[in-house]
């Protein structure tokens, strides 16, 4: 049976552009959400009628620092053609290609594929082209106006950039959209039709709209606005909401006799487990209990061949909800109740919550923390478990590593990701062995 392993990761985050400035900086503590405040449109843009005040924003500047400028990554002409969502997708791409060492121009092209997804689309375009209708009419609708909006237009993008032949495929699952990326791309090639996936996703949704949106939806922080640094705070009594943020996660997945056979000896990690379910329950709220978070990973961690027991981390998804944290770590107790040694921490502390990129970003988390045994910290966490309705002997099994990464040599992880919709996703990387 084939084996999948992970050979290459691009990374554009609040935190930075690119994995060697992200990873610093999440590892460090440090902190990449911003008030709206200083975004270059607050005047113009309607933020402050928004009662949530904070985001996660990639950084602006020179990619040597860790910044972002589409222009040290795409020609002018054709960054304009593409939405943002899309020119993170290629850049991130760019990057996850260059890491892994792989020509793609010496393998069979349509044995390559890509598995790019977005959870919400181009919130920006679709606002200022419903605005120029509305005042101007049909002639002021941008020629792009569609291409720029659809969800799969990063993974087409991505393949038409380099040729690639093979399957063509774009997730839209919400906020699990970048794992069940990574899931489908996994399953593609154990299926034989493929032997290389560019998968991940990516999300460019920091628009006033949108958080109005998650606002009124009652799902974001209104908290904080003096201290955007301590406004996610998974798991702690004192959450109220998630932080909306942008950015992308690009992972090569690669046939483990494929990549042998072009001399490849480093490997961030292994896919051995893959779980999705849905709950069949509410558009926004999971169960209580956890049953569906508690199902996908159970299937995860089955299909690996894994005892509970072995499974060193857990990146949760864990937004800063009271409802959702809750329910995942019930999930978590349920599952890995007797595993007092599991560390589990929740990135989305540091970077706000990246909806459709969210997944592909924290399993590249998920596996530098296998790479280096350095698990990233919960940042925000002082009170564990301690809202009013939590059930505080839940939230006393595991270490949730509060506010300082540690080190700990793990063989085997597991990454999390639910969407609104009921959807739930989980994925097993282990550390490879035995090549």
């Amino acid at each position: 049976m084939s084996r999948v392993v992970v050979t290459g990761i691009g990374l554009i985050t609040p935190l930075g552009t690119g994995l060697k400035h992200t990873w610093k900086n999440l590892i460090s503590g440090k902190s990449g959400i911003v008030l709206t405040s200083v975004l270059p449109d607050f005047e113009s843009g309607k933020w402050n009628q928004v009662p949530s005040k904070v985001v996660g924003r990639v950084p602006i500047g020179s990619k040597e620092t860790g910044g972002w400028n589409v222009l040290e990554h795409l020609e002018a002409s054709e960054a304009r053609r593409l939405a943002l969502f899309a020119q993170y997708g290629l850049a991130a791409t760019a990057e996850a290609i260059n890491d892994s060492k792989i020509d793609l121009e010496s393998l069979d092209k349509s044995m390559v594929g890509v598995a790019v997804g977005l959870g919400i689309g181009s919130f920006p375009d679709a606002y200022d082209n419903s605005v120029a209708f509305e005042t101007g009419g049909y002639k002021k609708v941008q020629p792009l106006f569609i291409p720029k909006l659809l969800n799969n237009m990063a993974a087409g993008n991505i393949s038409i950039k380099y040729g690639l032949k093979g399957p063509l495929h774009s997730v839209s699952t919400a906020c699990a959209t970048g794992l069940n990326a990574i899931g489908d791309g996994f399953n593609f090639i154990k299926n034989g039709y493929a032997d290389v996936m560019i998968c991940g996703g990516s999300e460019a949704s920091l628009h006033p709209l949108a958080l109005a949106g998650f606002a009124r939806a009652r799902s974001v922080v209104t908290d904080f606005a003096d201290e955007p640094h301590a406004a996610s705070r998974p798991f702690d009594g004192s959450r109220s909401g998630f932080v909306l943020g942008e950015g992308c996660g690009i992972l090569i997945l690669e046939e483990l006799e494929h990549a042998k056979r072009r001399g490849v000896s480093h490997f961030y990690g292994e896919v051995t487990g893959y779980g999705l379910c849905g709950d069949a329950h509410h558009i926004t709220a999971p169960e209580a209990s956890g049953e569906g978070a508690f199902r996908a990973m159970e299937m995860a961690v089955k299909r690996s061949g894994l005892d509970p027991s072995e499974i060193g981390y857990v990146n949760a998804h864990a937004t800063s909800t009271v409802i959702g944290d809750r329910a995942e770590n019930e999930a978590i107790r349920r599952l890995f109740g007797a595993n007092s040694e599991l560390c589990v921490s929740s990135t989305k502390s540091s970077i706000g919550h990246l909806l459709g990129a969210a997944g592909a970003v924290e399993a590249a988390f998920t596996l530098k923390a296998l790479e280096t045994g350095d698990i990233p910290p919960t940042l925000n966490l002082k009170n564990i478990g301690g809202h009013k309705d939590d059930n505080v002997e839940s939230f006393s099994k595991f270490n949730y590593v509060p506010n300082k990464s540690i080190h700990k040599n793990i063989n085997h992880a597991l990454c999390n990701s639910f969407g609104f919709g009921g959807v739930n996703s989980s994925v097993v990387f282990s550390k490879v062995k035995e090549v």
